[in-house]
């Protein structure tokens, strides 16, 4: 298994979105909610200027069922 990029919130949204998750809603300018048609959803905090750290990475990819390797080809289209 490869070893996970470290990103800031924007390069994960995008990433997200190329892999068909939309956003759901914000609350707030700090918090927002990425799901999908199938109901996997996952909060992500958007502090922009801070990267987000690896465990957090790691939780929102199981609670969106995505592997680190579909994660990094998303990350590089």
């Amino acid at each position: 298994m490869p070893k996970l990029p470290v990103v800031k919130p924007k390069q994960l949204v995008r990433a997200l979105i190329k892999l068909d998750f939309f956003k759901h809603r914000q609350r707030g300018t700090s918090h927002l909610i990425m799901a999908d048609k199938s109901g996997r959803r996952s909060t992500i905090a958007v502090h922009y200027g801070k990267d987000i750290p690896t465990g957090t990475l790691k939780a929102i990819l199981r609670d969106l069922d995505i592997s680190v390797e579909t994660f990094i080809s998303a990350l590089k289209k």
